[in-house]
């Protein structure tokens, strides 16, 4: 089988959507499954306004429409919303072509975050874009909750997995920092919401992995935060066993892979309760969730990091694989039913 996925986030981009395509691109692979990629990086682009390290692709739906039926693929997943991800739906709107989706970003949120545009706007023209299709994959239950209730239909579970054997406790080290050691780790960016983490007054030292637009204007208000930047694999698997808290303080993601991989290192979590951190650690088993973050912070250094490690054992690549399988085979089984 021959898959074409059509995503606006591709490299250069270090996001947990690149993330996501890229294993999950390796582990079809050794079911038999071909995934090729419709991306920003065979076109001209320009940057995303307030964002841009994100480049938005300059084309046509007409360039769009032949890359696509040139590939030749058995089925078509388009990943983001964004222009090629419009062109993607078109061509298969007009041509008669089923289609998935899958839902990443909680972009009401992050355009709202910027400009002043009422969610409910973006979520109205979203919930349009998702339901036109055959099946929208959501990372998780209160995701899915949330998404039913704003009128979304056909929300289809597709988990995330994490690399257990890099990421272990046994690579925990010593870090030239006192003690306790709060780690976050993603984009600095604005929708990650970072000062509600830095402005915690916590014992010990706070830092921060990552870079992104937010990175400078932070880096000066909050001297006192370690800011690594951006660091390689190995690096980052040893940061995260030698923390002594993960502390996630977006509202806003959809799942958080740094949440498993910081859980498969033995490392506790502390997080508000919403999507995402209350799927995969709400009943406190791996981390502690709570409207007072301060708190959740404090608490998780008393949850077993053992505990912790065996929470994130619940999450493969190959389940995430299988999953996706199953509505990408629902969506062709609906095609020949109606071919027949």
């Amino acid at each position: 089988m021959r898959i074409l996925m059509v995503t606006d986030a591709w490299r250069p981009q270090v996001n947990g959507v690149v993330h996501t395509l890229e294993r999950l691109s390796e582990t079809l692979k050794t079911q038999g499954v071909e995934t090729h990629f419709l991306t920003p990086n065979i076109f001209r682009t320009l940057p995303l306004p307030t964002y841009p390290d994100i480049r938005l692709a300059l084309t046509t739906p007409r360039h769009v429409a032949g890359l696509i039926a040139d590939s030749n693929a058995d089925h078509i997943h388009i990943v983001t919303e964004g222009p090629l991800g419009i062109m993607a739906r078109r061509y298969c709107r007009a041509n008669g072509r089923p289609f998935t989706t899958s839902y990443h970003t909680r972009f009401p949120e992050y355009l709202s975050a910027r400009l002043p545009v009422p969610e409910r706007w973006a979520y109205n023209w979203l919930r349009d874009f998702h339901n036109s299709g055959q099946g929208t994959l959501v990372a998780t239950q209160s995701l899915a909750d949330d998404l039913a209730a704003r009128g979304f239909n056909k929300l289809k579970p597709w988990t995330r997995g994490v690399d257990t054997e890099h990421f272990r406790p046994d690579k925990r080290g010593d870090l030239p920092y006192p003690r306790p050691i709060f780690l976050s780790v993603g984009r600095v960016a604005i929708e990650k919401n970072l000062p509600a983490f830095l402005d915690l007054d916590l014992p010990g030292s706070k830092v921060v992995v990552g870079d992104g637009p937010e990175r400078a204007k932070l880096m000066a208000r909050y001297p006192d935060t370690h800011f690594l930047g951006h660091r390689p694999s190995g690096e980052l698997a040893e940061l995260y066993a030698s923390a002594d808290v993960f502390v996630f303080p977006s509202r806003t993601d959809t799942f958080g892979n740094v949440i498993i991989e910081s859980l498969s290192s033995g490392t506790p979590v502390a997080a508000y309760p919403v999507t995402g951190p209350i799927d995969i650690v709400g009943d406190g088993i791996g981390g502690k969730v709570s409207e007072d973050l301060r708190q959740a912070c404090l608490d998780a250094l008393t949850v077993s990091r053992t505990e912790a490690r065996e929470r994130a054992m619940r999450y493969s690549w190959k389940t995430c694989a299988d999953m996706f399988m199953d509505t990408v085979n629902e969506a062709l089984g609906r095609r020949e039913k109606l071919a027949a």
